[in-house]
């Protein structure tokens, strides 16, 4: 009986030791094994393709190298043209016109309005990869700009969406420095006499922002704050950080815009483009045998710009680049947060921007807005000192978004290469503490903003549940999850049968393969045709391939009119301007 007694008492106490070892404390939680995947999405705001460092840029990102060097460059991610319509592909893993982003909030065509998949925000046909995380338990973090609907806009803010936690603004952008509006409320009958205020909230209350503290302090701060929140609770955390650098308007923190100021009114446009062309081709992000983007017949030339004008420019584009530099630093500021937590090992980090830089100039009659210009000069210090403070206003305007993106052709609002193409990179879970195969490769695998959501997926360990969701039926996601490419098991995204296709204003393209298929309407100056591009090979857009590849092109042809009929696409006028438009709507 007592040899009994002690051995119920051995095996009560070795119950009770694995008991204790499998239910580990919230300090063991955040490095434990049994700790869930931790998302850190940081999103640029009209970031081009040879913007970063890492990218070739002149602009310094040692936060960016970080990035890069722990995990993969990709040179032919393609993004959508504009803000919240990439925004609603990343959310759901969809195409844009399948969750109402077939419009753009700032541009509606006439026709399209009141037609399903033309909303211009965010619609309830697909799930988001916010909701599932709050399904599997996770704080789910918005900080920054959200774009895809709330309030005035139609739809929802992000707290329908399943973020728990949200901190930042429903618009596409706002001052970087106080609480004001990017732009004039049109419709308002005194707007040319005023400044209106930005909507500013934190976990959906009305949130005073203080004056004086620049947009990216006041996120990141905000940031790791709610990342604290959630590591004191124990919590896995899905995060969401839109900046809204390097958006318009072109303000930046003083100390760090003259550093760049001589080199941009030494290089110029044409200057500044043909240096980045050079660094693309010489750091392998395009290729080789690519040739220089053609002359873009809206853009101004240097040298047709007065002396007062060039140092008036360079101070832009100098501040310009201290956006970017000041985003560098503030994931600087994340990533060394992360690693003093112990937690680098656990988080997945995906960068990306969510298009091509900004060409809007108020005085440009193809892509401007006279009205908005009068505003500008009527409200705010046009003169050089006040560029990058809180009472300017300025933007980098075509020339610059030209010259910004290198090797490319065009920039935002255009599905040119300039417009689509972008940084992006991703890095693994455990990629920043250990060997990771892969590590500072730089990959021009085909991929889509689209697949991007699946791959995050796919990492967390979280079943996407297809065409119904809680009951309720619900459009698939079609992006491919990209873990296979990543942990180099296979060499490729996409294969040539898994095509994509996309349509915004009317233009058009089809990406199967290294192979673009596209057409830009006159009305947004392209020639109203169909064209045949290896994009890898020629990143510009110069070599016509329709005649020498017939047979592709009548496949291509043919895929993009399936995908145009299956989703019911309003025919766009062939005359139609999306920036006139823009401005007629205001």
């Amino acid at each position: 009986m007592y040899r009994l007694l002690i051995l119920l008492g051995m095996s009560i106490y070795l119950i009770g030791c694995s008991t204790s070892t499998s239910s580990p404390s919230k300090d063991s939680e955040l490095s434990g094994e049994n700790k869930k995947t931790n998302i850190l999405v940081l999103i640029g705001d009209d970031i081009a393709f040879g913007d970063l460092g890492v990218y070739g840029s002149e602009i310094k990102t040692p936060n960016f190298n970080r990035l890069a060097k722990a995990g993969v460059r990709f040179s032919n991610f393609h993004s959508s043209p504009v803000c919240s319509v990439t925004r609603s592909m990343l959310m759901t893993g969809c195409n844009n016109i399948e969750v109402g982003l077939g419009s753009f909030d700032y541009s509606f065509y006439p026709d399209s309005k009141g037609k399903p998949g033309y909303e211009g925000y965010l619609t309830e046909n697909a799930v988001t990869i916010s909701q599932l995380f709050n399904d599997e338990g996770y704080d789910v973090i918005k900080v920054g700009k959200w774009h895809l609907g709330g309030e005035e806009a139609g739809g929802f803010g992000p707290s329908h969406w399943g973020f728990n936690k949200e901190f930042g603004i429903l618009s596409g952008g706002s001052n970087h420095w106080n609480n004001l509006r990017m732009t004039p409320i049109f419709s308002d009958p005194d707007f040319m006499n005023k400044k209106f205020e930005e909507h500013w909230t934190l976990n959906g209350k009305k949130y005073d922002r203080p004056d004086g503290v620049y947009s990216g302090e006041l996120y990141t701060n905000q940031l790791l704050k709610f990342i604290k929140e959630s590591d004191a609770d124990g919590k896995p955390w899905f995060t969401w950080m839109a900046f809204t650098t390097a958006h318009f308007p072109i303000q930046a923190p003083p100390e760090l815009i003259d550093k760049h100021y001589k080199f941009y009114l030494e290089k110029g446009y044409e200057g500044l483009k043909k240096y980045r062309y050079k660094s693309l081709k010489k750091h392998g992000l395009i290729s080789h045998s690519a040739t220089e983007a053609p002359e873009n017949d809206l853009v101004k030339k240097w040298n047709d710009l007065s002396e007062e004008e060039k140092k008036y420019q360079a101070r832009v584009f100098a501040t310009y680049a201290a956006e970017i530099e000041d985003q560098d630093n503030r994931i600087g500021q994340i990533l060394d947060y992360l690693k003093e937590s112990g937690q680098l090992e656990n988080t997945m980090i995906v960068y990306l921007s969510d298009n091509g830089p900004e060409g809007m100039e108020a005085e440009n009659p193809n892509t401007g807005n006279e009205v908005f210009g009068q505003w500008i000069a009527k409200n705010y210090d046009t003169s050089f000192e006040a560029i990058g403070t809180a009472n300017s206003c300025n933007y980098i305007g075509t020339a610059w978004a030209n010259a910004a993106t290198g090797g490319l052709s065009w920039w935002k609002w255009f599905i040119g290469e300039g417009g689509i193409r972008v940084p992006m990179m991703i890095v693994p879970p455990g990629a920043m503490t250990q060997k990771y195969e892969r590590a500072g490769e730089i990959s021009n695998v085909v991929f889509s903003v689209k697949d991007l959501p699946m791959t995050i997926l796919d990492y967390a360990g979280i079943k996407h549940p297809g065409s119904t969701y809680k009951g309720k039926k619900v459009t698939a996601p079609s992006g491919i999850s990209a873990r296979s490419f990543l942990e180099g098991k296979s060499e490729i995204v996409r294969s040539e049968d898994d095509w994509y296709a996309f349509e915004l204003f009317g233009n058009a393209y089809l990406m199967k393969g290294n192979y673009k298929l596209m057409k830009v309407r006159k009305g947004m100056f392209g020639d109203g045709e169909w064209h045949l591009y290896d994009v890898v090979k020629d990143p510009s857009e110069r070599v016509f391939l329709e005649e020498e590849m017939p047979e592709r092109f009548k496949e291509m042809m043919s895929l993009y009119k399936s995908y145009e009929l299956k989703h019911n696409l309003v025919q766009v006028d062939e005359g139609w301007n999306a920036f006139q438009a823009a401005s007629e709507a205001n």
